[in-house]
């Protein structure tokens, strides 16, 4: 047939996105590691039993034998059907290729059968057209000796496909292979939530332990991958069941469902599944996850993904390479290094910047890798208002004016006194740095780009800090099921109008339909707060779907319920601070199991601001720059929630906080983030609460009132049970507190408030170049149950330890070299017990 599209009669379909609905209609691929299958047998549909108005075609190319089946159309619905006789040597998990053509432009779905009993459906995504051929293999239960195996348009089903032939295996004959012992992502390090929790009871487990406990509806592991390309890549489950009956659990990537597994029993030995899932360029999250209707009755030893590469050890693993602007050639001057409060290269990364304040000037690098994209950090000087200054940057690609760079000095200078405020006359001015970002057309690597002040470019003068390439992926498509587009629902972009009205509306009507909202690309005005209960709200990409903020307003704002957002960029407008009358970027309370993935916040004041009572959200692949507060702040009462893999810069508070007030923040982590120059207090903080840690970040460049990370009970409730500070890389960091006329440290463990008498520990950890000392632990309050471990101070600008606090700790493996004012100094009756292992002080 020509198109089965072309006889489509009936009203579009409502199948939800919503992970809770939209997994019930989604299909099944995977085969269970069971060695060798016996020899395949292809088997052509025009040649099968044809029922329901199937019938033999020929019109399209590229099928094999004398035809394909046709007839799948919108008038055999409930009928059409065909039918193999399949021969298996034994009984047990098979699986069936099916080869078919779908030129519909989106994902289609038939019934899979085996003798009579519903297997699944089978989702069979959208080839190039009709003459493309492409197969869908799929688990099959097979009965020794004779099988009928038929692939059925139901009532259920979208049909509107063509089908050359299957290609059935039978069962294995053999022993099982055996599973894999080395997994390269264990699941007692991914993201854990509603249920699952780390054991080791069960031998046999790869790492140092595995998740159990997957029973109830919502519990999840997601894993954070990454991989060079997109593409579809095979993924390795390792798992076991308790019992004699197969478990089902629940794969998405990236937020989108891609099948439900069913992992045959396995009677308490580990075992593999494996199946596929396609997988973006960079990071990607992998998550297993109990649905509605499956059992989730296994332990999970964790995943190999085939292709996928080793994240960053310590902070996040990011899809761009940065430029630091002194490590490029330049004709210009250098500023710097200079760690002075309120001087332009105290607020670069590194403590360097080049700065071009002559027509002609210009700094460039050599791509190493190819780029569409460019991100920009830089400083332009202020206008006499404080209300700031457009200008232009020339860029170059080999020598060729590429474009021009749109540069503002409106979101940097600030003045005056705490909060800060634009009013140039108030003096002290700081924050002088802002970034823009701008696609460029393709770039191979060993482009040089160069960036330069042309005669048209007015600033007198540009200070680059540093220069950001990647390769951002085209604008995406809308799911193919699922998902409402907000373009059908009232909402228009790109016409400077307020979307926040209709935004709420599509968004509530998405809710109700049980579908999530679909940004297209563009860019979406809001004057005041999107409210998401239990919502999923998604875009085209970080780089081509944006909520843009006005007059400090705008952002998203958790009401409850299980929200998913991701992949879009939100930007706000302001250019103080006013905690009072200006949004957080998202706000709110997150319910339970909530995801906020690929998100880039900038130019609000806080990134996200996370209330009680918020359990089990996982924040990962943001990137949250120029704030005028926090980063991100996990808030009074949050608990079980995490946030990684992310970039946060230039924060005017601190960048990653976990803060008890009124009420315990519990077991949230805070985990391989790359932070860089908050301008305002730490890198990372916990503030009280219980069983919260930070752990594999890398910290640089504080700027003042700062630790690079701190344990303190300056904020909020005391601390009710343990905190963790474990291997992370602190450098170039803590910073002088004028108010105090204060030296603080790289690692900051601070009795305020109240007293720290429960166990804080700080293991593996690398203090690198710090300002003043490395580790301070203050002020004078008992820190009674401090242990340090492994940890590595190199170069100090005060001491390497430096102790005024009542109290006691355990120091072991603890080595300082080249500290200015030497290794150790110790006051206020602090008791320190050494262990083994400790050197230079």
């Amino acid at each position: 047939m020509s198109s089965p599209r072309g006889t489509r009669t009936r009203a579009a379909r409502l199948i939800s996105p919503l992970l809770l609905t939209a997994l019930a209609t989604t299909g099944l691929t995977g085969t269970l590691a069971t060695g060798s299958y016996a020899a395949a047998v292809t088997l052509e549909a025009e040649s099968a039993a044809l029922s329901g108005g199937a019938r033999a075609e020929s019109e399209h190319s590229g099928y094999t034998g004398t035809g394909y089946v046709g007839g799948f159309t919108d008038g055999n619905k409930g009928a059409a059907s065909v039918s193999f006789a399949v021969q298996s040597a034994a009984s047990g998990t098979g699986s069936v290729a099916i080869r078919y053509a779908n030129g519909t432009g989106s994902a289609q779905t038939l019934s899979l059968y085996a003798n009579g009993v519903k297997v699944r459906q089978v989702s069979l995504p959208a080839t190039a057209n009709w003459d493309t051929w492409a197969v869908r293999e799929e688990p099959l239960p097979l009965a020794a000796g004779a099988n009928t195996v038929a692939l059925t348009f139901t009532t259920a089903d979208s049909g509107n496909v063509n089908l050359d032939g299957i290609t059935p295996t039978g069962p294995s004959t053999t022993p099982t292979d055996p599973p894999p012992t080395s997994l390269s992502h264990q699941a007692e390090t991914a993201f854990a939530s509603g249920g699952p929790a780390t054991a080791s009871a069960v031998a046999g487990f790869s790492g140092s332990g595995y998740l159990t406990g997957f029973t109830t509806t919502g519990a999840r592991a997601v894993f954070s991958v990454s991989t060079p390309t997109a593409a579809t890549r095979q993924v390795a489950v390792r798992y076991r069941t308790p019992g004699a009956n197969p478990a089902t659990i629940t794969l998405t990537a990236n937020g989108a469902p891609v099948r439900r597994l069913t992992l045959p029993a396995t009677s308490g030995a580990w075992a593999a599944f494996t199946t596929d899932a396609p997988l973006r360029a960079h990071l990607n999250t992998l998550t297993l996850r109990t649905e509605a209707g499956d059992s989730g009755d296994l332990q999970l030893d964790g995943m190999e993904v085939t292709g996928s590469e080793a994240n960053a050890t310590r902070g996040a693993s990011l899809p761009f390479t940065a430029y630091e602007a002194e490590a490029g050639a330049t004709n210009a001057s250098v500023t710097g290094p200079d760690r002075t409060y309120k001087t332009l290269a105290s607020e670069a990364s590194g403590r360097r910047a080049v700065v071009l304040d002559q027509t002609g000037e210009y700094v460039q690098f050599t791509l190493a890798k190819a780029a569409n994209a460019v991100t920009v950090r830089y400083s332009i000087p202020d206008n006499a208002a404080g209300t700031g200054d457009n200008a232009t940057l020339s860029l170059y690609a080999n020598g060729a004016h590429t474009k021009d760079l749109a540069l503002t000095s409106k979101y940097s200078w600030v003045y005056g006194a705490y909060p800060y405020g634009n009013d140039p006359s108030q003096g002290d001015a700081h924050r002088f740095f802002d970034e823009t970002r701008t696609l460029t057309g393709e770039f191979p690597a060993g482009t040089v780009l160069k960036f330069q002040k042309d005669a048209g470019d007015t600033a007198a003068s540009y200070a680059i800090d540093l220069v950001e390439t990647e390769t951002a992926p085209t604008a995406a498509p809308m799911p193919a099921t699922g998902f409402v587009s907000a373009a059908g629902l009232g909402v228009t972009p790109n016409n400077g109008s307020d979307d926040t009205g209709a935004l709420n509306s599509a968004l509530s009507t998405a809710t109700a339909q049980g579908k999530g909202l679909w940004l297209p690309a563009g860019t979406y005005d809001l004057s005041g707060s999107v409210n998401l209960t239990g919502a999923v709200l998604r875009g085209a990409g970080e780089w081509h779907t944006t909520l843009r903020g006005k007059n400090g307003k705008g952002g998203l704002f958790g009401r409850g319920g299980t929200s998913t957002v991701q992949d879009l960029a939100i930007t706000g407008e302001s250019d103080h601070r006013d905690d009072a009358n200006s949004d957080a970027a998202v706000e709110g309370d997150f319910g339970s199991g909530s995801t906020l993935q690929n998100l880039w916040i900038q130019h609000s004041k806080v990134g996200l601001w996370i209330d009680a009572p918020t359990r089990g959200l996982l924040a990962t692949g943001l990137r949250i720059r120029d704030t005028y507060a926090d980063g991100v702040n996990l808030h009074k009462g949050t608990s079980g929630s995490e946030v990684s893999q992310s970039s946060i810069r230039n924060t005017g508070d601190d960048a990653l906080a976990m803060w008890s007030e009124a009420q315990a923040v519990t077991d949230c982590v805070l985990r391989s983030n790359t932070v860089q120059l908050p301008l305002l207090a730490n890198g990372a903080a916990i503030y009280g609460g219980s069983g919260n840690r930070i752990e594999d970040n890398l910290v640089s460049d504080t700027v003042t009132g700062s630790a690079g990370i701190v344990v303190s009970t300056r904020f909020g409730i005391p601390f009710s049970g343990p905190a963790t500070v474990r291997r992370n890389t602190i450098e170039r960091a803590g910073g002088y507190e004028p108010n105090w006329a204060s030296k603080l440290g790289a690692l900051w463990v601070y009795a305020d408030t109240s007293e720290i008498t429960t166990p804080v520990l700080l293991q593996d950890n690398d203090i690198l170049d710090s300002t003043y000392s490395g580790l301070l632990v203050s002020w004078q309050k008992n820190v009674a149950n401090l242990t340090v471990k492994n940890t590595r101070i190199a170069k100090a600008g005060g001491y390497g330890i430096e102790i005024n606090a009542a109290g006691a700790g355990t120091f072991s493996g603890v080595t300082v070299t080249d500290a200015a004012s030497g290794g150790l100094s110790l006051a206020g009756g602090f008791a320190v017990n050494r262990g083994a292992g400790n050197s230079g002080w």
